[in-house]
């Protein structure tokens, strides 16, 4: 039997992202300017990464493509913790 979605699947900003936002004024105006469910599917993004240098350079270009102005992180299929169809990713 497959798994549920997570009913409450939005990620909590981690302190690494926390301290990015906390130091760069203009990324974290643009961070609050998303909406929840861009700024979880970068949270996402970012923790989704097995390898701590794979989550860091997420974390890099997360901070380069905010602040060129895009909502999303590109080539994510979305966070697989809120589909079911998507829980075969998050169970692997």
């Amino acid at each position: 039997m497959a798994k549920a979605a997570d009913p409450d699947f939005r990620h909590q900003l981690t302190p690494e992202l926390k301290a990015m936002l906390d130091g760069d004024a203009s990324l974290s105006a643009k961070w609050e300017a998303l909406s929840p469910l861009a700024r979880n599917e970068w949270i996402c993004w970012t923790l989704f990464a097995k390898q701590e240098a794979t989550r860091e350079k997420r974390r890099e270009r997360l901070h380069e493509e905010i602040l060129e102005g895009k909502k999303r992180p590109c080539c994510w299929p979305g966070c697989p913790h809120r589909r079911e169809s998507a829980r075969k990713f998050v169970d692997a």
